[in-house]
């Protein structure tokens, strides 16, 4: 990401990842901004998978509070369950269907939903609460402890950020997989799904695609350096 994007944070070798906030002038508020200008409008929407169903408290001023995105379904329909202890992370997780489904799937781990929209992220925890989910904590990306290793990493990145941005989101958090750990990132094939697997490839994280499904693919990525 350049560095002028309302978001997401970024590691930098002199200042504390999780202070440091990613801004892209081509993007408009959409779901990237702290505080919503968009008048509340709260609503909600059903989240059914074959081993969960949960009704979400969504909002205006959020990513895709209408529905559950096509590519966020495609991700937790496919992918291996998650560790069953540890710490695990939802990057960008909106109002937290991601990290809700982790912390579900593997109630004796720690879940961090992390994104930079309030709004969202309240409509995260009254869902974890409503939910009898105790082991989620949702926070901004600046109030991310820095010390948490990540067994897994689940994300369906923020795409339209653009290439530049994105490349800086994922160098901020792939770092922070423990070792043994894996991400699973779900990305629609026509914004750059194939590229963004060479991109990781050529910067040392292995990444193979696990699946596709409705024009998504889902991307696996191991550590660098791993065996």
């Amino acid at each position: 990401m350049p560095g002028n994007h309302p978001g997401f944070p970024r590691f930098a070798p002199d200042v504390s990842p999780t202070r440091t906030l990613i801004r892209s002038a081509d993007v408009g508020e959409h779901y990237f901004a702290e505080q919503p200008q968009a008048q509340s409008r709260p609503g909600s929407v059903d989240l059914v998978l074959p081993d969960l169903h949960l009704r979400l408290a969504t909002d205006r001023g959020m990513f895709s509070p209408d529905r559950i995105d096509l590519g966020t379904r495609v991700l937790l329909e496919t992918v291996p369950p998650p560790p069953a202890g540890g710490d695990l992370l939802d990057l960008g997780c909106g109002y937290g269907p991601i990290a809700l489904t982790m912390a579900s799937r593997s109630p004796q781990a720690i879940v961090w939903g992390v994104d930079v929209n309030e709004r969202a992220l309240g409509c995260g925890r009254r869902n974890a609460q409503a939910a009898g989910l105790d082991n989620v904590r949702f926070c901004l990306s600046d109030q991310m402890p820095a010390d948490p290793r990540f067994a897994a990493i689940w994300s369906n990145p923020p795409i339209r950020i653009g290439k530049q941005a994105l490349h800086d989101l994922l160098t901020a958090w792939l770092p922070r997989l423990a070792p043994g750990g894996r991400a699973h990132l779900v990305v629609q094939k026509n914004l750059g799904s194939d590229s963004l697997q060479r991109w990781l490839g050529a910067q040392g994280w292995p990444a193979e695609r696990i699946a596709s499904r409705a024009g998504y693919r889902v991307l696996a990525v191991d550590p660098k350096d791993a065996p």
